[in-house]
């Protein structure tokens, strides 16, 4: 089981910058998949970014080169970097973590554990 608390969402304007951070804790059941996703009002959940234990990060198309996700292991930490933050950012981003065996990581239901997530907004 893993705990996950996300911080660092607010208000910006277009092209200004935020960092997103989640807070994780875990038992011995690991390693995990660890990735952000993000809801506007009205859609589904979407996969922005995830890092595999290997390291391997995988991006949706629409943050590639905007977007860099990241791990500190002996802070316990992730984080999702974003610059040039567009309006269509606006959304409640939230931290999974998921089993990586055959994990489909844009796939929300493939993540059993999420956090209450922080909200992101753009104008």
């Amino acid at each position: 089981h893993v705990q996950l608390v996300e911080s660092g969402g607010g208000s910006v304007q277009t092209g200004g910058s935020l960092r997103l951070s989640c807070a994780v804790s875990e038992d011995t059941s690991g390693p995990y998949c660890m990735g952000w996703f993000r809801q506007a009002p009205g859609k589904g959940r979407e996969g922005v970014a995830t890092v595999a234990p290997s390291g391997k990060t995988y991006y949706a198309d629409s943050v590639k080169g905007r977007f860099t996700i990241a791990q500190d292991k002996a802070k316990a930490t992730l984080y999702l970097e974003m610059d040039s933050l567009q309006v269509e950012d606006t959304a409640m981003y939230y931290c999974a973590a998921g089993d990586p065996l055959d994990l489909v990581w844009y796939r929300a239901d493939e993540y059993a554990n999420w956090g209450q997530g922080t909200q992101v907004t753009v104008s």
